[in-house]
């Protein structure tokens, strides 16, 4: 007895058809008003009514004659006319003896004339007075209508506001729904498994979240390999990592390697204004997964219908959000993981997240999709320049070492810049300094053409000089590779640092470190012209983040001691919650921070001060030539970079300039 095969495995012949098979099943009958044959018809009606009605022969077949208005009063009066019917403004009539137009010599008893408008108002020829005195015999008829124009007028109305409405509604609800009878249908795109755009060789630089997810293709292709041994996949993946990490990528890859049905689908497109509409979508999704099994559903953005309900306001049952959440949490329990129905879900926010959504049974894994390091960072570049003729002198390491924090997206933007850069200066390939300059574009911001005085210039080189010269002088440092006095984005000037390894330990000597650099260019201004200016705002933003941090979350104050005070990356506390100490604390680390802050400025202006000569020279050269990369910043201030790339004084007094007439 053979064994039975597994519920949803893959079967030979199974998956969709190839491209171009028709469907299979009875052929459905198109529409009849798509039918060419329908409006003909409509039409040879609508002709024949027309003709029927405006020109068909009058009854019995009577011969009139057409006579001016004129000619018929002169019939009147002189007592040859017997009788008259009325049609609105048209007149036919009968006379004793034959009539006719004149210079017409076509005549005949019976007539028809109309009457001029004019000829009836008020001050008209009172036609009635002259028929009653001349015995004429006067009736009337209704105004005679075709039968198109009588349905018209009381159908038509009707017809047009019921076709704007069908218009409204499948606008509204969208030709993807079906309509108003649709609206509650999940709009999830399929993707075609024969038909792959993307797959895990276009991903690079998170290797520790593609392994994860190569683990969950490779039990939707070889159950029987998992299932022999009792393993269940885990009923959904969730994806969480910072914005432009490669969490779409990786889903999008996982459906180019699974070979298998792949629904994509928006948080956000389950709400909408009807309440009910997002959980029969959801109720839609999952029923068109399961009949397409083995599948794949994503939501990108599940935070914005997965968020907690303990947090905020909420309106009970009615809350459009809270029934779609609990129609996804229904839906996922009840599901087999036997069923080959897999959820990837992806979040920025995952500390949001309802906590039903986290447990086991769910979202059983949760794999961190973080910023790439150097490797990844050039793995990365190579992906994107494949396409991109590179110059020799592009060495894409390099630009991985100088793009530290960097993520995926960004780093297609910059590939992407560089390649625009170098087409608008007319360049057969795309060199080094187009990566530079679009690297320093994406970071600083486009360069401005403004015009500055010397005064100001010299100022913000001033400025620029005392960050650049700091960060020569006090050990564990990042380097500085460029100094420019160009205006970029809101700011006058930029000093470039970028680490040589990527870090992911900070000791407090590093953080003082980046305090100090960054006081350096208000210092630099104290110590030259004794007063600051507003030129330091962004620094000093930085300044009390970091400061703030290392009192309060990484325990760097003595005073405070070894404690977390529950704030964010941003120094501040998550959901603008109440701080978990009391105010004499809360003064504490105020004084703390400020302490840290005074100390490091003191450093930056008593090191400018020892070394004036230095900052004079570079400010000199700034000046001179807008920008200076480092290897200028050394010669200028006297200094070098041994081979352990360590910062040594070669020069203890200014250069001997010559005295001019």
């Amino acid at each position: 007895m053979s064994a039975a095969p597994p519920r949803w495995g893959k079967q030979p012949g199974s998956g969709p058809p190839p491209a171009g098979t028709p469907p299979s099943g009875p052929a459905r009958r198109p529409p009849l008003w798509r039918s060419w044959k329908w409006w003909i018809f409509l039409g040879g009606l609508l002709v024949a009514n027309i003709l029927i009605a405006n020109f068909a022969p009058g009854q019995g077949g009577t011969h009139r004659v057409t006579i001016p208005y004129s000619t018929f009063k002169a019939q009147v009066t002189s007592d040859n006319v017997v009788g008259v019917t009325g049609t609105a403004e048209s007149i036919d009539g009968h006379a004793k003896k034959p009539v006719s137009a004149p210079g017409s010599s076509d005549s005949s008893v019976d007539f028809h004339t109309e009457r001029p408008a004019f000829a009836g108002g008020p001050n008209g020829d009172n036609l009635e007075s002259i028929l009653e005195e001349h015995h004429v015999q006067v009736s009337a008829n209704p105004p005679s209508t075709s039968t198109f124009l009588l349905l018209l007028e009381s159908f038509g109305p009707t017809l047009l506001f019921a076709g704007l409405f069908l218009l409204i509604i499948r606008r509204s609800a969208g030709a993807g729904a079906g309509g108003v009878f649709g609206i509650g249908k999940s709009q999830a795109r399929l993707y075609d498994p024969e038909r792959p755009r993307t797959t895990f060789a276009d991903v690079a630089g998170i290797e520790e979240a593609k392994q994860e997810l190569e683990e969950v293709v490779d039990f939707l292709r070889e159950p029987q390999k998992y299932q022999r041994l009792g393993g269940t996949i885990p009923k959904g993946v969730l994806l969480v990592g910072a914005p432009g990490t490669g969490k779409t990528l990786l889903a999008r890859a996982v459906a180019g390697e699974a070979g298998v049905a792949f629904f994509s689908i928006s948080a956000s497109e389950f709400v909408e204004m009807i309440v009910g509409v997002g959980a029969a979508r959801v109720r839609d999704l999952f029923t068109k997964a399961r009949a397409a099994a083995p599948a794949i559903v994503f939501i990108d953005e599940l935070d914005a219908i997965g968020r907690s309900r303990a947090s905020g306001m909420r309106l009970g049952g009615t809350d459009e959000q809270e029934q779609t959440l609990n129609q996804i949490l229904t839906e996922m329990d009840g599901f087999d993981s036997r069923e080959g129905v897999i959820v990837l879900a992806a979040t920025n926010r995952a500390d949001v997240l309802d906590a039903a959504l986290l447990r086991p049974g769910r979202f059983d894994r949760r794999v961190l999709v973080q910023p790439p390091d150097r490797a990844g960072r050039a793995a990365i570049l190579r992906i994107h320049t494949r396409e991109v003729p590179l110059a020799e002198d592009v060495d894409l390491d390099g630009v991985a070492a100088q793009t530290t924090g960097l993520v995926g997206a960004e780093l297609r933007n910059l590939v992407n810049e560089a390649a625009l850069l170098a087409a608008r200066l007319g360049h057969e390939a795309v060199t080094r300094s187009d990566f530079s300059q679009a690297l320093e574009k994406n970071i600083l911001g486009a360069a401005r053409h403004i015009v500055l005085t010397p005064k100001d210039r010299e100022r913000t080189a001033y400025h620029e000089s005392g960050h650049a010269l700091l960060a020569l002088l006090i050990p564990e440092t990042d380097p500085v590779r460029k100094v420019s006095i160009v205006p970029r984005g809101m700011a006058l000037g930029v000093t470039v640092q970028s680490p040589v390894d990527d870090r992911q330990n900070y000791p407090e000597t590093y953080l003082r470190a980046r305090i100090t650099v960054a006081l350096g260019g208000r210092a630099a201004e104290q110590v030259v012209y004794g007063v600051v200016t507003t030129g330091a705002e962004n620094d000093l933003r930085q300044v009390t983040q970091i400061a703030h941090q290392m009192v309060a979350r990484f325990g760097m104050s003595e005073r405070v001691g070894p404690l977390n005070f529950g704030v964010d990356d941003e120094g501040t506390r998550p959901f603008g919650g109440p701080r978990p100490y009391s105010e004499a604390t809360a003064e504490v680390i105020d004084a703390e921070v400020r302490g840290i802050v005074d100390g490091c400025f003191d450093q930056a202006c008593g090191l400018l001060t020892e070394h004036r000569w230095r900052l004079d020279e570079l400010t000199r050269a700034l000046v001179a030539e807008d920008s200076i990369d480092e290897e200028e910043i050394l010669r200028v201030v006297g200094m070098r970079r041994d081979a352990d790339g360590e910062v040594q004084i070669i020069a203890t007094s200014p250069p001997v300039r010559a005295a001019t007439g």
